[in-house]
């Protein structure tokens, strides 16, 4: 059985992180925020691992200085007691090196010696030139601090290895009892140290405590900022690197996008014709596809209205030509009363034929219209074809053809999204279609079912009849517009061919099919399917 069919297909979207630029997007802006967090995670840690090797080699050089001086400043039994003189004269005779220092404490806490004062070594710098810090330093220290205080919380506990930040009296304070004390704090030069502080015995008693400082973690530190300037140079490098991707691959498409939309808005080109964007199948890629169907249903509307004006101009200028005809012979025929009276009914049915023309046409561009401009709504579709087919009641007077519905969805619910007036057009149309080639005291039946397309379900809606049905080479032609083939006997001028052309447009907008076939015993079928919830 031979078929037409007209219709639509719908596109689906993606979600957004299913979007393919939206992944580039996020990979490229955290690229270089992953790549500062990986450098200042490791140089924290780096920092975090000095300072506590810093700290154990200072815990031991403590405990050798302390037994020094325990051994060499320390006397009596059994109440020990340390020289102060010796004392100060071995903590003199150390030479510690210039970063560190020395100091003896008393149990009362009175400093009994201070390296810096005792040796005879005199530590002669040059201030620095007074200028402001630049930007990468600025940046760097920054970006340092911001590091310490924000991984901190997430970096490996170092439990007992860690050094804690404490003033001197408590550090001094645990080391009077005998135990190592370590600590991190500024001395009174506002240099960053790391103090341990270890007590002095005799045996088992405490006679004084040593204090061992070292203020080269502020060198550390300085370390620490040069070394995260490559983490930075990286991160802007890969900013660069993705912000001239995200230009290749998103500002540029875009940009060719508008210039080739501005040169068919001109005039200058008339096609879309960008296959290197279209290929792409990303978000632009459907931009791009979808703005290249658009500009091809424009001039597919374009062509369409101008074969429109020239069908209209055509099927305009035929009655009107019979009627010039009429009129220049009923000058020629005056005296003949028949055949006036012919040429009379000529002119009559042609205006007819006229005005039915008109108001074809009329409703035609109304309903093109109303469809851009009324928006859709949910439409019980069982409700709304009874009500179309009630409209038939009471005029079965007409050639006794009478118009009858059957729900064979038992009554499901069918919802379709549309709009009314649109839909009503379609359905009077075909109904008076399928009533002008019924015979007398035929029948049309409108039967509503639902259908499966894939996974959706459809509303289909079947317009039959038991007339003489369709020629099998006609069923896609009955379509065009102006397109007539009517029964014989049928009334002149009632007809101007364009109602099944408005169905199949109607149709297609509201994404469904309308097809025509050929009943197996007798007669024509209409078989419309439409998207339904």
């Amino acid at each position: 059985m031979a078929k037409a069919k007209v219709g639509r297909t719908q596109k689906t979207g993606n979600g957004l992180f299913g979007s393919r630029i939206a992944r580039l997007i996020f990979a490229s802006n955290l690229a270089g925020l992953i790549i500062l967090i990986i450098g200042a995670m490791v140089l924290n840690e780096m920092r975090a691992s000095f300072v506590v090797s810093k700290k154990q080699d200072l815990v031991g050089q403590a405990q050798l200085l302390s037994n020094l001086i325990a051994d060499a400043a320390t006397y009596g039994e059994p109440q020990p007691s340390l020289d102060n003189t010796l004392a100060r004269d071995t903590l003199a005779s150390l030479s510690l090196p210039i970063t560190m220092r020395g100091k003896i404490y008393t149990t009362d806490q009175t400093l009994l010696g201070d390296s810096y004062v005792l040796s005879d070594r005199v530590i002669v710098s040059n201030l620095p030139p007074i200028q402001e810090p630049g930007s990468v330093s600025r940046m760097s220290r920054s970006l340092s601090e911001w590091a310490v205080d924000t991984f901190e919380a997430i970096m490996p506990d170092r439990g007992g290895e860690s050094v804690r930040t404490q003033t001197f009296e408590e550090e001094y304070t645990e080391a009077l009892l005998g135990k190592d004390a370590a600590s991190q704090r500024f001395n009174d030069r506002g240099q960053r140290i790391i103090s341990v502080s270890v007590p002095i015995q005799r045996v088992s008693a405490v006679v004084g405590v040593f204090t061992l400082e070292s203020n080269d973690i502020d060198a550390i530190i300085r370390a620490e900022r040069a070394a995260l300037i490559p983490f930075i140079a990286v991160a802007v490098l890969v900013a660069l690197v993705t912000s001239a991707l995200l230009t290749l691959g998103i500002a540029r498409p875009l940009r060719r996008l508008a210039s080739v939309a501005d040169a068919i808005r001109s005039g200058s080109a008339q096609d879309f014709d960008e296959p290197n964007i279209t290929k792409r199948h990303d978000e632009i890629g459907g931009l791009a596809r979808s703005v290249e169907a658009m500009t091809s249903a424009l001039f597919e509307r374009i062509q369409a209205n101008e074969a429109f004006a020239a069908d209209v101009a055509h099927e305009l200028k035929n009655p009107l030509t019979s009627i010039r005809s009429a009129v220049e012979t009923a000058e020629l025929v005056q005296d003949d009363p028949i055949a006036r009276e012919k040429l009379r009914n000529v002119i009559a049915q042609d205006v007819q034929r006229l005005d039915r023309l008109i108001t074809d046409i009329s409703n035609a561009s109304r309903l093109e219209a109303e469809m851009t401009r009324v928006p859709t709504e949910t439409l019980d579709i069982g409700r709304f074809v009874r009500d179309v087919v009630a409209t038939y009641d009471g005029l079965d007077h007409q050639r006794g053809v009478t118009v009858r519905f059957i729900d064979e969805t038992m009554d499901a619910g069918l919802s379709v999204r549309g709009r009314d007036g649109p839909l009503g057009q379609v359905l009077r149309n075909l109904i008076d279609n399928a009533r002008s080639f019924s015979p007398e005291q035929g029948e049309v039946l409108v039967t509503l079912k639902q259908g499966r397309k894939g996974p959706q379900t459809t509303a289909l809606i079947n317009v039959e009849d038991t007339g003489p049905g369709i020629p099998e080479d006609k069923l896609e032609k009955i379509f065009d517009r102006f397109y007539t083939d009517r029964p014989a006997g049928a009334a002149f001028g009632n007809n101007s061919g364009l109602g099944l052309s408005i169905v199949a447009q109607i149709v297609a907008t509201h994404m469904g099919t309308v097809q025509a076939e050929n009943r197996a015993d007798q007669g024509a079928r209409f078989i419309v399917e439409l998207p339904a919830q």
